[in-house]
């Protein structure tokens, strides 16, 4: 069964790609990318090492989430409760029944060096690092669209300074990394990461193109709605959002129940919205999407 690749293993194999980053070579999806790039070149340093497990502000481990989807011919049912966020075990999404934790989790305490540091410069992200159409030396294939919002917290005050991290599919539904064996096209004009800082005002910016919808063997006929990750850090990894980026009026969002497993509540968060203001004319469609880190309105997050 395809499942795409995680947020560690998909930036190992971009990194391992990247303009100015050396020799190319094939990365082993185990390896972790170290994102804060410790030459302060960032994603353009090249550099693999150990991701830093994340952690909340309240010393719960984050649990990653990556897809849930429905048995052929199951439809999406609602699953109501207090919390936005989607269940560790979703029957429809076959591989979760095994990988979910059958106990409830135990609060671990952070480490002091998680408590201390590390911390995100400005130096540290490259301002081009925004654009996924300009990493190599031709343009991507497909639609380009800007995706820009901003990042709130409960009170519904900007966070300046987060760091904000993208991946996804190239236009044709297919992600440059080694694990994904889905026949359709690479792009050698599309890498599909890419990172910024948001400003004082909390707003984010990419320049990508509206990534493709892609099988994947979960059931019979099985369709990823168009989706692009995202990675929402705070002054450090301890705090983290991992979550995804749907567009409006996908018919797959019907029949997606890792979309579906989210509360009815909480699903209109998940999906952007198409903003004319934002597009520029004769250059790209703008979708404005905001993200809610802490309260009631916050934005679901994945589980796995």
């Amino acid at each position: 069964m395809r499942r795409d690749p995680s947020p560690d293993s998909c930036f190992a194999a971009r990194l391992a790609r990247w303009p100015g980053s050396g020799t190319a070579r094939r990365a082993d999806p185990g390896e972790r990318a170290d994102l804060t790039g410790g030459s302060g070149r960032g994603l353009r340093s090249g550099v693999l090492a150990r991701l830093h497990r994340p952690v909340d502000g309240r010393g719960e481990r984050l649990i990653a989430h990556h897809e849930r989807a429905r048995l052929a011919r199951v439809s999406v049912a609602p699953t109501e409760g207090a919390s936005l966020d989607p269940p560790l075990a979703f029957a429809a999404y076959r591989s979760t029944t095994l990988r979910a934790p059958a106990q409830s989790l135990l609060p671990v305490e952070p480490e002091l060096s998680e408590r201390a540091g590390p911390v995100f410069g400005a130096a540290e992200v490259d301002p081009r690092d925004h654009d996924l159409t300009a990493q190599t030396d031709r343009p991507p294939l497909g639609e380009r669209i800007i995706v820009s919002g901003r990042v709130l917290d409960r009170e519904g005050r900007p966070i300046a300074g987060a760091l904000v991290e993208v991946w996804q599919a190239n236009a044709a539904g297919r992600y440059a990394h080694p694990a994904d064996e889905h026949p359709a096209p690479l792009d050698p004009g599309f890498i599909g990461a890419g990172r910024c800082r948001t400003d004082g005002d909390g707003t984010y910016r990419f320049v990508t193109v509206k990534p493709g919808a892609y099988p994947w063997g979960n059931h019979v006929n099985a369709w990823r709605p168009a989706h692009i990750h995202f990675s929402v850090f705070g002054n450090g990894f301890r705090d983290r959002l991992v979550t995804q980026m749907y567009f409006p009026g996908d018919p797959l969002l019907a029949h997606d129940p890792i979309f579906g497993s989210v509360p009815r509540a909480g699903r209109a968060l998940l999906v952007a919205q198409f903003d004319l203001d934002l597009t520029e004319p004769d250059w790209a469609l703008g979708y404005r999407w905001d993200i809610v880190v802490r309260g009631a309105g916050a934005t679901p997050r994945e589980a796995s």
